[in-house]
Order: C-alpha cells, then structure tokens, then sequence
C-alpha cells in the first residue's frame, strides 16, 4: 500500500516511514511532488478538525489517498495550551521556531511548581480517499511533565521539555527506537496501520 503523508516537515516523515515501512505500508510526502498544492488554512478549533480538513484537501487536490496529522501538546496549567496553537506559538517562523516556541512556554509556566506541570503530546491522524471522504482516524498521546529546562539533542519541537518520570529523561534523550515505541505519533500511526490493513 502507498499514501501520501501531507506534510513538509522531514521530521515528521522520517518518523512516520519509520513506523509504517515495516508494516508495508509506503509513505510518499509532499516533497515528492514537484508542485504541491499551497497549503490549505488549519482553522479547526480541534486537532481532529486540523487533520480531517488537511486529508480531505490534499487527497483531492492530488488524486491519491492521503494521511494527514495535526499534533501539539497540551499543558494542563495553562488550560491545555498550546494545543492546536502549538507550531505557531511563539509567532517565529523557520529554523529558529523550535527555540522560541520552547521558550514561551517556560516563560508561561515561570513559577508553576513541578506537580502542577502535568502535559501531554497529541497527535490525531486522519485518512481520506481521492473522493475526499474521512475512512479511516487514530488519535495518540503521550504523557509527561514540562521540565523547568531543555535537555536533550533528539527529536524536534518540544521533546527536550517533556520530561518522562518513569524513564528519568525527556523524550529528547530517548533513543529513535524507544521514542517511537512510545510516542503520540507512534500510537496515533500504529492504530491508522491496522485500520489501513482493514481497508486494503
């Protein structure tokens, strides 16, 4: 089986075909296709309704069936934000996103006691048909606490502030294997693969 993952983000892709590959499912991205479409504006007020209207858009845009994901975390002190919010938080845009998005939300949680800063990863998949039609949907999270400061090289986005107590380090000091295994994305992608494998 072959789908389109509609993003531009090679992190995501590197991830994503790392968890599927080995379930036969191949996974092209946008950067396959000398002219994608411009990208569709993610208004929905839910991760659910992000990543419906992104499948629904490039599926028929291209032809061709197509996953699409929208992700964040939720920060339980700061009434789940930046959920849906959570690429664009800072307002910085390029390489330097990351950082600035990281460092906004110290600052917001400057003083929140280390029990209070329970959050989570979210990432909700969807996949559509050509037609345009929604056959297939997963959500995964992946809990853990903010960290009073960044550590760790891997991962991308906010990883080096979620600190995982049972494993004494945040999801950037995990390996790629054990990241995936446990990671929002990894279960959100698990569970659309056997939904996928239905379908085929």
């Amino acid at each position: 089986m072959e789908v389109l993952f509609a993003t531009s983000n090679q992190h995501k892709v590197t991830e994503v075909r790392a968890i599927l590959a080995p379930l036969g499912i191949a996974v092209r991205s946008l950067a396959d296709f000398a002219e994608p479409p411009l990208e569709p504006a993610e208004d929905g007020a839910t991760f659910e309704e992000n990543a419906r209207l992104k499948a629904r858009y490039y599926a028929r845009a291209l032809g061709v069936t197509c996953i699409a994901e929208d992700s964040g975390i939720e920060v339980d002190a700061l009434g789940g934000a930046p959920g849906v919010y959570s690429a664009r938080y800072s307002g910085e845009e390029g390489p330097l996103r990351d950082q600035a998005n990281n460092d906004k939300l110290l600052r917001e949680l400057s003083g929140v006691p280390i029990e209070r800063r329970q959050a989570r990863f979210v990432c909700v998949a969807s996949v559509a048909e050509p037609s345009g039609q929604v056959v297939a949907e997963s959500r995964g999270t992946y809990e853990g606490i903010i960290a009073s400061e960044p550590r760790g090289a891997g991962g991308f986005g906010y990883d080096p502030l979620l600190f995982l107590p049972d494993r004494g380090c945040t999801s950037a000091e995990l390996s790629p294997e054990e990241k995936h295994a446990r990671s929002h994305r990894g279960k959100a992608f698990r569970q659309l693969a056997a939904q996928l494998a239905a379908l085929a």
